[in-house]
């Protein structure tokens, strides 16, 4: 199918992440100039979840075959609603398409699983605008993990950084090595924190200041250690799944306060992240919720080496990144160009990933 190319696309980008905080919507132009790509923030919003769509998400894991698949549809429909509401709000009057990430409620890469909820005939169905979506699957099928597939955009969009960190549910990273994207995940992040915070009836710790009014328990800061080793050598992509088996019962441990859990793990991220960065002097952006935990930027940057420090962009880009970076990608499917990188995935080869309905 021979497709046409435009070099200025109009894209609404929707993100929905591990910590669940909400539903990240980005409105972004973008275009291409001598084969460079530059992209500009029209609009953004976050529409926090509902605290019955937080619990649907948080048990659609255990559903029946048929009941995920009603919910798959219903929260298409959901995700199609906060379109036609971001539309209106901010009186878009053109969208070339909209790319959904959707909400990951299976990513098991080893078994050939990966599942994103939010089916993309319903968000078509609601908007009547074109939709990307299901940007993981064909990796998954190739032998890749499925993820990370931000460093795409990292390369396309933010290539003057060395190291681009994402601090969101998952601490993740894409630097350049050998004239290559490699990426990886690196540690449950805002997944962690956000636990502990809940406990206190807290949605997070907000700029970090429990985890400053506690002290590191060295303890289970081992443990963590311990539990992140086999992953330190394999880097696959983490998942809800390894946090409920290998790290919830050990920050579910009630003989240490809450504030002592959280500056724990704080420690935890910044140790495992400064563990997979190169060494001398470079350039890393931060971006992702935990960009905004002062206390866990500030334990980052106490142990980076000499001459580096993290780089922290307006907070439009910090909130929104991943949300401008599946617009992007929904941009590279819909010109049937490739948009995940298999030195990043370990996929078999490079490949153009996505549905395009409408």
């Amino acid at each position: 199918m021979k497709i046409k190319k435009k070099s200025k696309y109009r894209v609404i980008g929707l993100m929905s992440g591990t910590s669940l905080d909400g539903v990240d919507l980005a409105y972004v132009e973008f275009s291409l100039k001598k084969k460079k790509w530059h992209f500009s923030l029209e609009a953004s919003h976050t529409f926090p979840y509902p605290a019955d769509w937080r619990k649907k998400l948080l048990e659609a894991p255990s559903l029946r075959a048929e009941e995920l698949l009603s919910l798959h549809t219903t929260y298409g429909l959901f995700l199609g609603q906060l379109c036609r509401q971001f539309i209106e709000q901010h009186k878009i009057k053109k969208t070339d398409f909209i790319a959904s990430h959707g909400h990951t409620i299976f990513h098991q890469p080893q078994h050939g699983l990966t599942f994103q909820l939010g089916n993309g005939h319903a968000i078509y169905a609601e908007t009547d605008v074109p939709v990307v979506y299901d940007f993981r699957n064909l990796d998954v099928t190739l032998g890749g993990e499925g993820a990370p597939l931000v460093p795409m955009g990292d390369q396309l969009l933010f290539s003057k950084y060395d190291v681009c960190l994402n601090l969101g549910g998952i601490a993740n990273l894409s630097l350049k090595k050998n004239k290559k994207i490699v990426a990886f995940d690196i540690s449950f992040c805002n997944m962690a924190l956000n636990y502990l915070a809940s406990q206190e009836g807290k949605e997070f710790d907000e700029n970090g200041n429990r985890a400053r009014s506690g002290k590191i328990n060295h303890e289970l800061l081992q443990q963590l250690a311990n539990a992140y080793l086999p992953y330190r050598q394999k880097k696959p992509s983490l998942a809800r799944e390894h946090f409920e088996k290998d790290f919830l019962p050990l920050l579910a441990n009630s003989s240490i306060s809450i504030a002592d859990r959280l500056a724990t793990v704080c420690e935890s991220v910044a140790h495992e992240i400064v563990l997979t960065l190169p060494q001398g002097k470079f350039k890393l952006l931060a971006t992702g919720g935990g960009a905004l935990n002062s206390f866990l930027i500030e334990r980052i940057n106490h142990q980076l080496p000499e001459k580096s420090k993290i780089t922290l962009p307006k907070k439009s880009i910090i909130h929104f990144k991943e949300a401008i970076v599946f617009a992007l990608l929904g941009v590279l499917r819909v010109r049937n160009e490739n948009n995940v990188l298999k030195s990043v995935t370990g996929s078999q080869r490079d490949s153009c990933s996505g549905s395009i309905i409408g």
